[in-house]
């Protein structure tokens, strides 16, 4: 049982930093911000949860079934992540490439204490075994002066494939939708950094104040960090509805107005991003029928131009109704991973993406988010993040492109930059 109260805060923006800077005290976090992107399925604008009372964590084997016993058992509010790699779980798939982060591949946690933030109120949710602290915690945070962090060292980024590896291994894919293996799929590559030191707080800060997503998180778990600018919505249930927002189709920002409008314009008739995106609508039409109540799968938006700070990007909406008896670990079961990030078909893509990429994924293409008590959920793809892990002092972020048959690698290679841009320019 949790003791709920409601505050007023006069500056937003101040009082999230200083929940942030307090939050970063604690072994574990999970703060999610908006940063008050116009959305029609929102709840709040910002989240944190801290301090696990209890929590999950293992590998892909039984993974879902595992989580599944977690959160009926426990039936409160829960933050965590699912990895990649448990599609391990779901299917006879294996993860035998690079890994340097070494995360679990599940974790969940049910937080001490809550925050809810919407406009100009927060709602605090305490367990009732700490309730006593939250008029100090709330005095504490208002009154946190948020220091200014030392210059960010110099950080040497390495490639974990070449950029003639890259289009070697892009064209055996093509080979492969050629030859009918296969329509489209996700190819990934690393970049990472050895033997480095930084602040998470700051690279998440700057990172999040160049892009401002939809869907940023900060994630700690003592030594395992996770930093996302995230703009993609992998799966949100609400009540007995259920929402997926996949992104296939980006296009560059311009500071010139007029070439940016251009820019829009030339993604929304883009042939190829178009197929790319309507590919991935009809996989993910199809994850929703194994749990949709019969003919409620719809496809609300169909490939919509979103424009973030860094990139616009094409985005469908499917939606889908279950039954109220129906488990939200099931739903999230099978539906994952998300179509974006796999390709079609999904399993004969998951496959050909694990021969030819050279890092295993984890986290990275995976999902962050919540449960609530009452069952919904609401989950984000992990992109366009740095992955940290402060006690082997191991760095890592990636980037991926859809590959379809009219795919030209050099141009694939550089939407990878482009996605990149923001990670060098704060990690440099």
């Amino acid at each position: 049982m949790r003791t709920v109260i409601t505050k007023d805060i006069s500056h937003f923006s101040d009082f999230k930093n200083q929940l942030l800077h307090w939050a970063n005290q604690h072994r574990e976090v999970v703060y999610l911000d908006s940063n008050q992107y116009h959305q029609k399925y929102s709840s709040y604008d910002a989240v944190l949860a801290v301090d696990a009372f209890t929590s999950i964590k293992t590998d892909y084997e039984n993974a879902f079934q595992d989580l599944y016993q977690y959160q009926s058992q426990t039936k409160d509010w829960l933050f965590g992540y699912l990895s990649y790699d448990l599609k391990n779980d779901t299917e006879d798939l294996h993860s035998n490439n690079f890994d340097g982060l070494a995360f679990p591949d599940l974790f969940f946690f049910q937080p001490k204490k809550l925050f809810l933030i919407k406009e100009n109120q927060v709602e605090i949710q305490y367990l009732r075994m700490c309730d006593d602290e939250i008029e100090a915690d709330f005095n504490t945070i208002i009154s946190t002066e948020l220091c200014d962090f030392a210059t960010l060292r110099e950080i040497t980024i390495n490639q974990r494939i070449t950029k003639e590896n890259y289009l070697s291994k892009v064209s055996k894919m093509l080979e492969h939708i050629h030859r009918g293996d296969i329509y489209e799929a996700n190819f990934c590559m690393e970049f990472y950094a050895e033997n480095t030191q930084i602040e998470p707080l700051e690279i998440y800060q700057k990172l999040n104040t160049i892009s401002e997503p939809p869907f940023a998180v900060y994630f700690k778990n003592n030594f395992q960090y996770l930093l996302s600018a995230s703009p993609e919505r992998y799966l949100r249930k609400e009540g007995l509805k259920v929402i997926s927002q996949p992104i296939k189709g980006t296009a560059r920002r311009s500071f010139d107005l007029e070439q940016d409008e251009q820019l829009k314009s030339d993604l929304i008739k883009n042939e190829k991003e178009r197929s790319e995106n309507i590919m991935i609508v009809d996989l993910v039409r199809n994850d929703l029928s194994h749990t949709a109540t019969k003919g409620s799968v719809q496809v609300e938006e169909l490939c919509q131009i979103y424009t973030f700070k860094q990139v616009h990007q094409m985005i469908s909406t499917i939606v889908s109704e279950v039954e109220n008896t129906t488990s939200p670990i099931e739903i999230l079961r099978t539906t994952f991973p998300m179509g974006s990030m796999t390709g079609a078909p999904k399993i004969s893509a998951m496959q050909i993406i694990e021969a030819l990429e050279e890092t295993k994924r984890g986290l990275y293409s995976g999902a962050i988010g919540y449960f609530t008590p009452n069952g919904d959920f609401d989950f984000n793809v992990v992109i366009r993040s740095i992955l940290y892990n402060s006690q082997n002092q191991y760095l890592s972020f990636s980037v991926g492109s859809a590959i379809t048959s009219q795919a030209i690698p050099e141009m694939e290679y550089e939407e990878c930059l482009l996605k990149a841009k923001a990670m060098f320019e704060v990690l440099k």
